[in-house]
C-alpha cells in the first residue's frame, strides 16, 4: 500500500465512526476494511441494551464484506475518539481478524489521523486458526 491509500483508509475509518450506535458507552468506533480487489467496506460499533450482543466496528466491517462475497483483505483501519491513545482491537476482534489471515495490515489510529501499523498475526501471537484444526492429534482410547 502506498501512503495515499493508507491515508484514505485511515480517513474512511474516522468517517465510519460517525455512524456508531454507542448510546450506552458513548465510545464511538469506526473501521474501514480494504478488500483484495480494492473495495473499501466501512463498519461501526453497534451496541445493545443486552451488552453481550454488542458488535464491534471491526467485526461489522468483516461481516459486511463476507456477506458481499469478499474473503481476502489487504488492511483495516480502526478509529475512535481517544485523544491520547491509539485504538486497538479487542480480543474477540483480533481472533476474528486472524480468521482471514495472519499477514495483513491493521492501522490503529488517533483522531489526529496518526496511526500504528501491525500485522494481524502480531496482534494475536500463538493464534488459533483454521490450520490448527488440521494438526495431528493423539488417538483416543476406548
Amino acid at each position: 500500500m502506498n501512503q495515499e491509500q493508507i491515508d484514505d483508509l485511515v480517513k474512511a475509518s474516522h468517517e465510519a465512526k460517525k455512524n456508531s450506535y454507542s448510546c450506552y458507552s458513548k465510545f464511538r468506533v469506526g473501521a474501514a476494511l480494504l478488500c483484495q480487489d480494492g473495495t473499501v467496506i466501512k463498519g461501526c460499533n453497534v451496541e445493545n441494551a443486552s451488552y453481550g450482543l454488542t458488535i464491534c466496528a471491526e467485526r461489522t466491517a468483516l461481516v459486511k464484506a463476507v456477506s458481499e462475497g469478499h474473503r481476502k483483505f489487504k488492511a483495516i483501519a480502526i478509529a475512535s475518539d481517544l485523544s491520547n491513545s491509539i485504538i486497538t482491537p479487542c480480543g474477540a476482534c483480533r481472533q476474528f481478524l486472524v480468521e482471514f489471515g495472519v499477514n495483513w495490515d491493521v492501522f490503529m489510529t488517533k483522531p489526529d489521523l496518526s496511526y500504528k501499523q501491525m500485522k494481524t498475526g502480531d496482534l494475536l501471537p500463538l493464534c488459533f486458526v483454521a490450520d490448527s484444526l488440521e494438526e495431528e492429534r493423539i488417538s483416543q482410547s476406548a
